[in-house]
């Protein structure tokens, strides 16, 4: 009987793959063997397949769908589901009280991320999770089992909702299995009958989804009274990156949309982040290299400035930038821009108060949430009183000084405060950075921290590392900070304090509590970016995991595709390439995978590695420092990950970001033509590098032996 079970499944499959049928006669004679034996005996053959369903689940084998075919081929509808739904369910939970009380380590190390997943899943929405998957399996069906057993629902939650949750499948199968064995010749194959088993078999997961997308929305809308007509599309709150394409991408597809901006447009990019510093670290970089002029073969001056005219630059830079992103631009693009406090009353409706008070309410089909952040201070005692400097605000306060603070401590290692450390200690400035990680920018591989911690204290960077603030104050009129490393506690004398220690998300004052949408350091999405209410998205860094404006504008395209048209269809955001840079010289650039991640993750990869020294470009323009690194699949040339640091590492790393988006390797990348004598080449030449590594020695040795050859047999 078992045999003729997966006869009947090897039928299924072949009808499935016409083409591929050798003999359809010889496995209808098999399905016929096995309905006389059912026939003969219908308990034991009953008994049989229920045993042998219960075992494939409980073992966690590939082989459920087939089997369900080729019941539903033996039995009938009925019987089938009777069998299919009773032994699905049993196996499931054999496996799922197996992961919990036998095999749970070897469980959590064979589903790796996805036990992590289901354990998250259950904890937001329980027992509903589980149906929700069992309706439509996001994740294979032995997961699901095994998973759930490291979770905490009870076996009795469990057993039900999976009875429940897989009956609607499992009628779906069968049916097409009765279908199936029905077949009297490959004609058969395009019966209405088997036609329309099919498609209900293609059609299931997309009208399982939508019912449970209906039933989702109608609990979660249920405490609010939707509205009967619309004043807008779209209302964006937050006019930075993620607002500003938000908004667009709206109105080109003519759409009625309104953006809310509670102070500057552009957001902090525009007048706090990006551009400011930019322009402020272009400015020191000229400076340094007016000191160490000789080494381009000139005389080396000590650089003569106004500080006040280099912050004058500054807001300069910020203005001549600031009409893309203004009032006038967009509202000649169609969109309405309106300046004041947002708040969401209800899913659907958005008040605004403007700065003289004046309330308005306007409606909405879909709201996306692109508030932003802004730098988190940390709780110092005595930070109040010394009055610290941020990156946002330090632009206004240092706008008048004739000179750079004479004495400046930057809180912090990552990429804002390294950048503002080297740049204010080129323009004067005796700059000591502290950090309580044992190294700067410490998400990047150990030897990047130490080429730019090299660099920051050649231009005169004092570079705490594990050194932890614990508080600040004043005595006799001077500044101080008190830090501690290796349980040896001291003070440093300041003028000014850059606190750069990260930037935390806008998240209060929008309502999202009174709305009940749940927030864990950012406002909780899924992969459409929709938060607890499927007409609300949020996008930027309130919305994480990324800080960058380049991932903000990225993330809009999916938010606000999704806002207005996720009806019919929608995307997943991609983060699979997402590059970043920190703009020290030399520059930080990285996409992909770095050597630290790979190994913290266990993924298997080799390193190629480029020197920048070694560079013709890099060396005539006095920059030959620095290198590009390269991670790929052993043996391959698909690249994981690419790091680079030296000079315009940002604009080198362009390459290898289009090359990991589109699937391209260095084989060709090495065949791309690249100019000489440019920075670019970089990339070529960390390619050749690769190459040179995985050239075959046994062909090589052939290659000699055949030019030997050619020459005549002489050596």
């Amino acid at each position: 009987m078992v045999f003729a079970l997966f006869a009947v499944a090897a039928l299924a499959l072949g009808l499935a793959l016409r083409d591929l049928v050798p003999d359809l006669a010889a496995l209808k004679a098999l399905a016929e063997a096995a309905a006389t034996r059912r026939a003969e005996h219908p308990l034991l053959a009953a008994f049989a397949a229920f045993s042998v369903y219960v075992a494939v689940t409980a073992l966690s084998l590939p082989l459920a769908s087939l089997m369900t075919l080729a019941i539903g081929a033996l039995f009938g509808l009925f019987w089938g589901t009777v069998i299919v739904s009773f032994a699905s369910t049993l196996g499931a939970t054999l496996a799922f009280l197996t992961a919990r009380f036998l095999l749970r380590d070897a469980v959590t190390a064979r589903l790796g991320t996805r036990a992590k997943a289901l354990a998250e899943g259950f904890a937001r929405d329980g027992a509903f999770y589980l149906f929700s998957l069992r309706l439509i399996p996001a994740v294979p069906f032995f997961a699901i089992n095994l998973g759930m057993g490291l979770t905490t629902i009870p076996l009795r939650s469990f057993y039900l909702v999976s009875q429940i949750g897989m009956l609607a499948g499992t009628l779906v199968y069968v049916n097409a299995g009765t279908q199936l064995g029905r077949l009297d010749s490959l004609s058969g194959i395009l019966s209405p009958e088997l036609v329309l088993s099919f498609t209900l078999l293609g059609l299931f997961p997309w009208i399982a989804r939508m019912f449970l997308n209906r039933f989702k929305s109608r609990r979660v809308y249920a405490r609010w009274q939707k509205p009967a007509r619309f004043d807008r599309n779209l209302i964006v709150i937050g006019a930075g990156a993620a607002g500003l394409v938000s908004a667009y991408i709206g109105a080109a597809v003519k759409a009625r949309v309104t953006l809310i901006e509670g102070h500057r447009m552009g957001g902090d990019c525009l007048n706090y982040g990006c551009v400011p510093s930019k322009a402020l670290i272009r400015s020191a970089k000229l400076a340094a290299q007016i000191r160490h002029a000789d080494h381009y073969g000139l005389a080396a001056a000590a650089p003569e400035f106004s500080f006040k005219r280099v912050m004058a630059r500054v807001h300069e830079v910020i203005a001549e930038v600031a009409p893309h992103d203004s009032v006038e631009r967009y509202s000649g693009l169609g969109v309405e821009v309106l300046e004041g406090r947002a708040k969401l009353i209800d899913p659907w409706t958005v008040e605004i108060t403007d700065a003289a008070g004046a309330v308005q309410r306007l409606t909405t089909r879909a709201i996306i949430l692109a508030t932003g952040a802004a730098p988190f201070v940390p709780p110092l005692p005595g930070i109040e009183t010394v009055g610290y400097l941020t990156s946002d605000t330090l632009w206004e306060r240092l706008a008048g000084l004739d000179h750079a603070p004479k004495r400046l401590v930057v809180l912090g290692g990552g990429p804002i405060g390294c950048e503002l450390a080297q740049s204010f200690a080129r323009l004067g400035s005796e700059v000591t950075q502290i950090e309580m990680a044992p190294r700067i920018l410490i998400r990047e591989d150990d030897e990047v921290s130490a080429l730019a911690k090299v660099a920051l204290e050649a231009d005169g960077v004092r570079v705490l590392t594990g050194h932890k603030a614990l508080a600040c104050g004043v005595s006799d009129g001077e500044k101080w900070i008190e830090v501690e490393a290796n349980g040896a506690s001291f003070r440093i004398g300041f003028d000014e304090m850059i606190a750069a220690v990260g930037r935390s998300p806008r998240l209060t004052g929008y309502g999202l509590e009174e709305l009940g949408i749940p927030v864990n350091r950012v406002i909780t999405t899924n992969d459409y970016l929709e938060t607890l209410y499927p007409n609300i998205f949020a996008a930027g860094d309130v919305a994480g995991p990324y800080q960058f404006t380049h991932t903000a504008a990225h993330q809009a395209w999916f938010a606000s595709v999704n806002a207005l048209f996720g009806r019919f269809w929608r995307f997943k955001v991609d983060y699979r390439v997402i590059p970043w840079a920190t703009f020290t010289d030399p520059e930080v650039a990285r996409v992909g995978l770095n050597e630290q991640e790979a190994r913290e993750r266990g993924i298997a990869h080799e390193v190629t590695r480029f020197d920048i020294a070694e560079l013709d470009r890099a060396i005539a323009d006095g920059t030959a420092r620095g290198f590009v690194k390269v991670l790929t699949v052993p043996g391959r040339d698909r690249i994981l990950g690419v790091t680079i640091v030296g000079e315009h590492a940002g604009d080198l790393l362009s390459e290898f970001v289009l090359a990991m988006k589109h699937g391209l390797g260095l084989n060709k990348l090495l065949g791309t033509i690249h100019t000489y004598p440019t920075l670019a080449e970089a990339n070529k030449y960390a390619a050749g590098e690769w190459k040179r590594a995985h050239v075959n020695p046994r062909v090589m040795r052939w290659l000699e032996r055949f030019h030997t050859w050619q020459r005549g047999g002489s050596r």
